[in-house]
């Protein structure tokens, strides 16, 4: 049985940004129950070196749509360079979601041996194959940036457990 790159990857992001998605959900309902600006909820991170949870949900957002985009090689969409609210941040969500399963599953299931060249914001590029973009690169940022995500609002006092993080298995 072999598992194909559209499983490993638009399987994959769609199911965690939607629990994602949902501990946004549980931010909103902890700001609002503990009458609290939401604000101060996405400005918050772990040191003061690292990315706000604003900034960790736009990242895992961010790899998710551009592994895609590249496996597929089609344009991402694109998001305004704001400071957004979590209405907002779900919403970019469900654009990212949408725009994946939008996809060929065929078109990212070729890409396993072709080169990609993925570009960082600061215009450094990266060359990588389609599996390796995925498996080394790709996931593993996703998930850094999930769980951090996770982690600033369990640090923050909302109450949050691993099943948040995970969500319902498929």
């Amino acid at each position: 049985m072999s598992i194909s790159l559209h499983q490993l990857s638009v399987d994959v992001f769609t199911q965690f940004l939607g629990n994602l998605s949902d501990l946004l959900d549980h931010a909103a309902a902890y700001a609002e129950a503990k009458k609290i600006d939401p604000a101060i909820l996405l400005d918050a991170r772990l040191a003061p070196t690292m990315y706000n949870l604003t900034r960790q949900v736009g990242e895992a957002n961010r790899h998710a749509v551009l592994a895609c985009a590249l496996l597929a090689s089609v344009e991402p969409p694109v998001f305004p360079d704001t400071q957004p609210d979590i209405a907002e941040l779900k919403a970019r969500i469900a654009t990212v979601v949408v725009f994946m399963r939008g996809l060929q599953p065929a078109a990212i299931d070729e890409a396993g041996d072709r080169k990609v060249v993925f570009t960082f914001k600061n215009g450094a590029t990266r060359e990588f194959t389609g599996h390796s973009l995925l498996l080394t690169f790709s996931v593993p940022q996703f998930f850094f940036h999930v769980t951090t995500a996770y982690d600033i609002l369990r640090h923050c006092g909302v109450d949050l457990a691993k099943k948040d993080f995970l969500g319902t298995p498929k």
